[in-house]
């Protein structure tokens, strides 16, 4: 029997994957990239086949990432995390640069970044991994803790999207976070997971604690995917 809670004792970083074929930018939150090798320094990452990024990485060749910090932007995160490249233009507004593969290299919110050639890909099923060798890297802010996937689930309430290696069913999990949900009928988005506590209130947006689900504000918003009250449930 498989006890789904174990998985998230596997630890994991949080980084933003971006790649770049013809005038085509794309780009997604990612928990699994890891490095394979020393010498030559390598990387793998792991994209489902359904992201519009698998397309553009085959394409190009290449893949950057930069290391998000514990301060990340939510509005970052809801972007690259919860939205498709297919829809609307992530880059606009995010600062960034093209590195030498040609990949868009995301500087906002991130403590490092590295720019990988492939050198080779492996289909594992719903993901492909791919395998790059660095090229270049370089540091952005060493004042901010690079974020990790328990401190997005434990602090910011954030679970892994739908196409990530790491998300699991809803009805699967045993947490506390869920049982919170189960035995005091709070309030979870329905697109990220984010649960809304009502005696914590949201410090992110400005609510103070205490405030109820009912007395939020018309436009307020999930803080970290931008979903509106209406994707919220009561659980």
């Amino acid at each position: 029997m498989i006890n789904f809670e174990t998985f998230f004792k596997v630890s994991y970083g949080l980084y933003l994957v971006s790649s770049k074929f013809q005038d085509t930018k794309a780009g997604y939150v990612a928990n699994t990239v890891f490095q394979v090798t020393s010498h030559p320094p390598k990387f793998g990452i792991s994209c489902n086949k359904d992201n519009f990024t698998a397309d553009i990485i085959k394409k190009s060749g290449a893949f950057a990432f930069s290391v998000l910090g514990e301060q990340a932007s939510t509005g970052l995160i809801g972007d690259f995390g919860y939205r498709s490249d297919r829809e609307i233009d992530k880059f606009r507004g995010v600062n960034y640069f093209i590195g030498e593969t040609g990949s868009p290299i995301v500087t906002d919110s991130c403590v490092a970044w590295f720019d990988c050639k492939i050198t080779e890909t492996f289909d594992v099923g719903s993901h492909l991994l791919f395998i790059g060798e660095a090229i270049a890297s370089d540091l952005i802010n060493l004042s901010i803790k690079p974020l990790t996937y328990n401190y997005y689930r434990e602090v910011m309430k954030g679970y892994s999207p739908k196409n990530a290696p790491t998300y699991i069913e809803k009805p699967l999990l045993n947490s506390e976070i869920t049982k919170a949900i189960l035995e005091n009928e709070l309030w979870q988005c329905q697109l990220c997971h984010y649960t809304y506590e009502s005696e914590k209130g949201d410090p992110i947006s400005g609510i103070e604690p205490g405030t109820k689900f009912e007395d939020l504000p018309d436009d307020w918003t999930c803080p970290i995917c931008g979903a509106d009250k209406s994707m919220f449930d009561r659980e």
